[in-house]
């Protein structure tokens, strides 16, 4: 099987942006495993179910109707890409993927993305629990105010009142939820390098990601 590269990191990080482009720099696949856990959410609340209820969850994610397209995110045909990116259904998210059965249910799901051009998989347990034999596992971050500016210029909110104190919020509890949960909980494996993006521009980012790929090669 083809390479993998595996970008871990916590919400807001700039993973998913610096992942995508180094698939694409590269030619190859490229797994957003968060869309993943935010269709989940998004799905059970479209469902009535609890995100605190793990078996109906679980259910619900394995037959999970997602599909990813021409850069498009689909939930049962439709495109909810606007929908998943919500403060709300990341927090959703954060819930449901703090369910081992839930977790489990799409563990195969994301090892399916593998194919022989090659794979870039950004989430919180790429490298420890999907990928555990990754080419390269990355651990990229922001500081939580860095990541919280990124997070409200995105919504075309300004860096500073009472709409951005919650968003900053949001990120640190989430931050919180995802390195306290029992399953797969968010940190820096001892073989992932550490790629801190707060004072670095995305192309700065992709390019240190695919030399230090290409630097494992030699």
């Amino acid at each position: 099987m083809a390479d993998v590269i595996a970008i871990d990191g916590p919400s807001a990080s700039g993973k998913g942006t610096v992942a995508s482009r180094v698939a694409a720099a590269l030619g190859w696949n490229y797994l957003d495993s968060g869309a993943l856990y935010r269709l989940t959410a998004l799905y059970a609340r479209r469902q009535g179910a609890a995100w605190s209820d793990e078996a109906v969850v679980a259910a619900l994610a394995a037959r999970l109707p997602a599909a990813f397209a021409g850069g498009r995110v689909l939930l049962d045909g439709e495109d909810v890409e606007d929908e998943i990116r919500s403060e709300a259904v990341g927090m959703g998210a954060s819930e449901v993927a703090q369910h081992p059965a839930v977790r489990a249910a799409l563990l195969q799901r994301q090892r399916g993305f593998q194919t022989a051009s090659g794979l870039v998989a950004d989430g919180r347990d790429m490298g420890s629990v999907v990928f555990p034999d990754a080419a390269l596992k990355v651990f990229l971050t922001a500081s939580a105010q860095v990541r919280a500016q990124r997070r409200a210029k995105q919504l075309g909110l300004p860096c500073e009142g009472v709409a951005f104190a919650r968003i900053l919020s949001d990120i640190e509890a989430r931050d919180e939820a995802d390195r306290r949960r029992a399953a797969a909980p968010l940190k820096q494996l001892p073989d992932a390098l550490l790629l801190d993006t707060s004072d670095m521009g995305i192309e700065e980012a992709v390019k240190k990601v695919i030399d230090w790929y290409e630097q494992k090669q030699n």
